[in-house]
């Protein structure tokens, strides 16, 4: 009986230790300026890729390197990158707009697979973008809502949780999300340290969002 409550206690110490320091990593902004920032891309199939690319089209040459991640089976996506990043070259031929890498992980979820499986397959995504985030250490994530965007967040908070270091994640809503969020969204809502919003309807529903215009 004694070694069941002593294993009880010492499980919800372990469990309460995780949650503050969840919430630790969750309510902590601090962040040290710098001259260069290194920003993870998540990019998606179709729209996101579109749109992150605009965004970061208006983004200053202190974010580099750069690091995407798409999904193994995506080339859309990294011939899309290929182009963003070859015409940034041309137009400014400093070395800034040279430093960047594409890293490709499973998808969390293919078309039309069924949602008890997508369980598994998110998982399998998370494990093998852990290594990634740790091994790129990011500055900052910035994703809008494709599948793959969920393990890598869920990687860059495990990586503050441990105590190797604070990631800032933010999140941009698409475009196309005008009245709801989006399953992403839904999720990461809670997670992110920036949550962007491009429609007023969603504002009002998701006060702790930023409503800055339409950006992309």
């Amino acid at each position: 009986m004694m070694c069941v409550l002593i294993l009880a206690a010492a499980a919800g110490a372990v469990a309460a230790f995780l949650i503050l320091r969840i919430w630790v990593v969750l309510r902590s902004r601090d962040f040290t300026p710098r001259e260069s920032l290194s920003i993870l891309v998540v990019a998606g199939s179709g729209g996101h890729t579109t749109e992150i690319l605009r965004l970061l089209g208006s983004l200053s040459s202190a974010y580099s390197p750069r690091h995407y991640v798409i999904a193994d089976t995506d080339e859309m996506s990294a011939n899309k990158i290929n182009s963003f990043e070859l015409d940034r070259a041309d137009r400014d031929p400093s070395n800034m707009y040279t430093k960047y890498y594409i890293h490709r992980i499973p998808r969390s979820r293919e078309v039309r697979q069924s949602w008890p499986s997508t369980v598994f397959t998110t998982l399998h995504s998370m494990w093998l973008s852990f290594p990634l985030i740790h091994q790129v250490k990011p500055d900052l994530v910035l994703c809008n809502g494709p599948g793959t965007c969920v393990p890598i967040c869920v990687s860059a908070l495990l990586l503050g949780i441990l105590g190797i270091k604070k990631v800032i994640i933010v999140y941009v809503e698409s475009v196309c999300r005008v009245e709801t969020l989006s399953l992403s969204g839904k999720i990461l809502f809670h997670l992110s340290d920036y949550f962007i919003v491009q429609w007023p309807a969603l504002k009002e529903k998701y006060p702790k969002s930023v409503y800055l215009g339409r950006i992309v």
